[in-house]
């Protein structure tokens, strides 16, 4: 893009200095009075004025295009980010509750065990208990 800029502004340098130079060779040797070269520098002045107004309307218009373009593609950027941050976000909010939904059902099956072992212990030292308080009866 830069490149582009360079070359342009290199052009119309090159293309205004063209004119100058042309247009004072040409008042230089054309035989006119005073007052034809005078009219004629301030047309060549004018039309030059004008040309270089031209060019700095056209560089300003794709100026202004080149930013609105970059504003859109911004734009279109941040959208696309914004929806995939979305997915994202519920991806994780679903492993995260299928994760809490597992480690729900492992605690329940872990306390489940846990209490029908702990029933074991209680059923067995009850036992073992009765069968001490018979043994020392006896």
């Amino acid at each position: 893009m830069a490149d582009d800029n360079g070359i342009g502004k290199g052009i119309l340098v090159g293309f205004l200095a063209g004119t100058v130079v042309g247009s004072i060779f040409a008042l230089l040797y054309a035989p006119k009075s005073g007052k034809e070269l005078r009219e004629e520098i301030g047309q060549k002045t004018g039309e030059l004025r004008t040309d270089a107004e031209n060019y700095v309307e056209q560089a300003r218009d794709r100026a202004n295009d080149l930013i609105n373009d970059g504003k859109k593609k911004s734009e279109r950027l941040v959208a696309d980010a914004k929806v995939k941050v979305d997915g994202l976000l519920k991806e994780a909010e679903e492993i995260l509750n299928s994760a809490k939904n597992r480690a729900g059902e492992v605690v329940g099956a872990s306390k489940e065990k846990f209490d029908e072992e702990g029933d074991k212990i209680k059923n067995a030292v009850k036992a073992g208990l009765d069968t001490y308080k018979k043994e020392k009866n006896s």
